[in-house]
């Protein structure tokens, strides 16, 4: 077994990473015993993060005891990995629309405590500034105004020379338009505020997506 990056392993074909919740299952995930420490599989098809790394992303900034402002953090899966990743010292605050996908985080969050679920609107700042400066900001909001969304929560909640993720989704921005021209646009968007780390296309694990890894200037 090879750590790859901070708390994400690999072993064969499979990503790994360390059950903060050892003997419960998030989703359909297998569970392993290697030394006598439990792993959860992280699942490349279920997890835009997890399809980048398998991709052959070479940055992934997250690491244990980060603090991780997740936008669009859905039922909880990649937060769960997360989770996993940043251990008892880090903490996850996963905003979230949707009341019945909040309720799956709050489960969560009873066996995870670094998860802090938030009910908000991710273009609505505003409404969740009692949380903490982040060291990484996530963005996985299936809108056409992603980019603009990503921008205006690292203004107020990312630490200076912090990180950001995005995962593009080519088909909520423009349905009609050729998705590499999509990634260019949102590129150059992302560009007038971060540095360009590192990009990469996730297709054929999650259809017209570019998962891009980012540097507040």
């Amino acid at each position: 077994m090879q750590e790859i990056f901070s708390g994400v392993w690999k072993e064969g074909n499979k990503l790994l990473t360390r059950n903060l919740s050892p003997g419960k299952k998030v989703y359909t995930e297998q569970l392993f015993k290697i030394k006598g420490v439990e792993y959860r599989e992280w699942i490349a098809y279920k997890s835009k993060a997890a399809a980048a790394i398998t991709k052959g992303l070479k940055t992934f900034p997250l690491k244990f005891g980060d603090k991780v402002l997740y936008l669009g953090a859905s039922s909880g899966t990649t937060p769960s990995h997360f989770s996993d990743i940043v251990g008892e010292q880090g903490v996850l605050y996963a905003v979230e629309i949707s009341e019945r996908s909040v309720r799956d985080l709050n489960v969560l969050a009873g066996d995870r405590p670094n998860i802090i679920p938030i009910l908000a609107n991710a273009r609505l700042p505003d409404s969740y500034n009692w949380i903490e400066k982040a060291d990484i900001v996530y963005q996985d909001v299936a809108t056409d105004d992603q980019s603009e969304i990503l921008i205006r929560n690292c203004e107020k909640f990312l630490k200076p020379q912090g990180t950001a993720m995005i995962a593009i989704k080519s088909r909520s921005i423009d349905v009609t338009k050729d998705p590499r021209e999509i990634y260019k646009q949102e590129l150059e968007k992302l560009s007038k505020h971060f540095k360009v780390v590192e990009k990469v296309e996730l297709d054929p694990l999650e259809k017209d997506h570019m998962f891009v890894v980012l540097r507040w200037k």
